[in-house]
């Protein structure tokens, strides 16, 4: 298996630069947000840290591609790093500390690109947590200081804790019954939203969550992270990793139930 211990440290440099410059701007009175065209907002910190990650890339790796949330692809070949420069922009510009940059290196295999290594940063919350294949998923403050994540062994529906972003998506996708009966099936419900309940899964504290509309860059660093802590991550489709542009996330012991649910009246 191939050793992706220079690329992971690398990741954890991006993540650092790209800190530096979302939390030099957090909560700042003049920050300035634009509206994109599919209308979510975006600010001048996701734009510099996304430009920062890029040059560092161009730098370090350039024979790698890179895409990205604001600036798209860049390069080809079959290593691409995918960045999300701030995943919660809705949070970061309100002040909520929920919010994290998401950088994922992807490498072309069977079935398109995989996620070989993983990095989600949230600075305002102080949490990092990462993964590379075959390497295990941590958190912690650096690679040497680290604890290794592992996914819940709740085995009933009904012991399990399944987090959410919101409501939206699913009823334009004819989902929300399924999403509502499954609500009711769970012992406990929470919406954390954005890259948190992937972590949480992660960590064992949460055992299921799902979203009905994302992107590769919103998926690519979760992904990892979950699976290699144990669990599953798959598109609502039950098709692995983060390609099918949503995603169910579990501790595997229940996810077959997770899609059964999320699917039953599609």
């Amino acid at each position: 298996m191939p050793d992706y211990h220079d690329d992971l440290r690398l990741a954890h440099v991006l993540a650092d630069t790209a800190d530096a410059a979302t939390m030099a701007r957090f909560k700042a009175l003049d920050l300035k947000v634009e509206t994109k065209p599919d209308m979510t907002p975006v600010s001048e910190a996701d734009k510099a840290a996304e430009e920062l990650i890029r040059g560092n890339l161009q730098r370090a790796r350039p024979r790698d591609a890179i895409l990205g949330e604001e600036y798209g692809v860049e390069g080809t070949g079959p290593r691409r790093w995918v960045i999300d420069p701030i995943d919660g922009t809705k949070n970061y510009v309100r002040g909520v500390p929920v919010w994290a940059t998401l950088i994922s290196l992807m490498e072309a295999g069977e079935g398109g690109y995989q996620p070989v290594v993983g990095v989600v940063s949230a600075p305002a919350l102080g949490r990092r947590w990462w993964a590379a294949k075959g390497g295990g998923a941590y958190t912690g403050r650096s690679l040497t200081s680290a604890t290794r994540l592992h996914v819940s062994k709740v085995s009933r529906l009904q012991d399990a804790s399944f987090a959410y972003s919101s409501l939206t998506g699913w009823e334009e996708q004819g989902r929300l019954d399924g999403f509502m009966d499954l609500t009711r099936a769970v012992w406990r419900t929470r919406g954390y939203g954005d890259f948190w309940p992937y972590m949480m899964v992660a960590e064992g504290s949460v055992d299921l969550c799902a979203e009905p509309e994302l992107s590769l860059w919103d998926m690519a660093a979760n992904a990892i992270v979950v699976t290699e802590a144990g669990g599953s991550f798959t598109g609502l489709d039950g098709r692995p990793g983060p390609h099918s542009g949503n995603a169910a996330a579990s501790n595997g012991l229940l996810h077959d139930e997770l899609l059964g649910y999320l699917n039953q009246r599609y």
